[in-house]
């Protein structure tokens, strides 16, 4: 770009300030990441919003990396974010306000400029596809006390969650030799995220009801939604998106458990998606698209390991995953009613799934894109008309 218009970006834009960072020390910024050389002190021409910081302190020779640690941020038009390492602790901490505030002042006199690295806005559109819904109530409601989120942390997680393959799987990674320089975090505590009820236990109803409530999770998501996100469905994407920002980028245990359970109850809805809550399911089927798109992304994986929890266990016809997204896609072709965005992005999520995991959910005649048997007699007829797909059966 020309001077006048990176000066305009660097204005307008937020700037991150880190001071005494060592050298070797890896530090991203959403889907970015660098190796810190001896003249780096930050980034600059940030765009205003959520972003997520996280980075991870090297030995001398730069070879061993401690575990990440990684905080989110909202800064406004030309705001400065500053954080000084503490060499004893190994992390970015915040100065003094008065002490902030000459720093500010100095990234906006241009006194630091040319120690900054440029944001890269050719990356901004991943990142914002990743993160539309998450908001500055989303941060605060949701970080932990510090804002620190570090799988260093998370060791209380480690008795008693592992149950799947793809779990213990998780489990070991997280305490491979990559992450072994210690760290003090008894003063850490985790994320503040909803509580996602595994089973719904309700007094006052018959055993028949109860199980119906178990297998179509509509009522529970219903009661979340309502109690804990105040109605808002984009609260709850939110969370969502923060919880797999934190898993894959901040390799945080306790995001993936979260992320696992919001992906669990949704798709655990049978009623939710073609009648009462259509439009949510449209939101959240693009949301789930994007996140693995760029999961699987062949360039997403750095020197830190930053995707390397999404290893070849992701690809197991085994993962939960697989077994979520196989029903909801049966829940798809056996219903009467489904709406045309809907079966559009579902079709693309399948697509992608199949591509990139390898994934057959049926081998059979494909009607707009959903499959079926050739010689089912019940087979239905899709119609299109308007904005919806009518499915009727013969």
């Amino acid at each position: 770009m020309d001077g006048e218009t990176a000066v305009e970006l660097a204005k307008l834009g937020s700037t991150l300030l880190f001071l005494g960072v060592p050298q070797y020390t890896l530090i991203g910024i959403d889907t970015q990441m660098v190796s810190v050389g001896p003249a780096f002190k930050g980034i600059k021409m940030i765009p205003p919003g959520p972003h997520f910081v996280y980075y991870s302190s090297s030995t001398r020779d730069g070879n061993d990396f401690s575990p990440i640690t990684g905080f989110f941020v909202h800064p406004g038009t030309s705001q400065v974010v500053v954080r000084k390492w503490d060499e004893q602790e190994e992390r970015l901490v915040k100065l003094p306000e008065e002490e902030e505030e000459r720093y500010c002042q100095a990234v906006r006199n241009w006194e630091f400029d040319r120690h900054l690295g440029p944001y890269n806005l050719s990356q901004y559109g991943d990142w914002k596809r990743l993160s539309n819904y998450i908001t500055k109530s989303t941060i605060e409601r949701i970080e932990p006390i510090g804002g620190e989120i570090t799988v260093a942390s998370e060791s209380a997680l480690h008795k008693y969650t592992p149950k799947t393959v793809k779990e213990n799987a998780l489990d070991e990674q997280l305490k491979a030799s990559r992450f072994s320089t210690p760290s003090d975090t008894s003063h850490a505590r985790g994320c503040y995220y909803t509580s996602i009820p595994h089973v719904i236990k309700q007094r006052g109803i018959d055993g028949q009801q109860l199980t119906s409530m178990n297998l179509d999770k509509t009522q529970l998501l219903e009661s979340v939604l309502l109690e804990d996100y105040g109605g808002s469905e984009d609260m709850l994407l939110g969370e969502l998106q923060f919880a797999f920002i934190a898993f894959l980028m901040g390799q945080s245990l306790e995001a993936f458990l979260q992320w696992k359970s919001l992906v669990s109850l949704l798709f655990g809805c049978t009623e939710a998606p073609f009648r009462t809550r259509s439009q949510l399911f449209v939101k959240f089927i693009k949301v789930i698209y994007y996140q693995l798109k760029h999961a699987l992304k062949k360039d997403c994986t750095d020197s830190s390991g930053a995707s390397a929890l999404v290893d070849d266990s992701w690809f197991s016809a085994d993962n939960f995953l697989h077994h979520l997204f196989k029903e909801f896609f049966l829940l798809l072709q056996d219903a009467s009613v489904v709406d045309g965005d809907l079966l559009s992005w579902t079709r693309k999520l399948k697509a992608l799934l199949e591509s990139n995991f390898g994934w057959e959910f049926q081998q059979n005649s494909a009607v707009d894109g959903l499959y079926f048997e050739e010689d089912d007699e019940f087979t239905p007829v899709v119609e299109t008309l308007d904005d919806q797909v009518r499915v009727k059966p013969q």
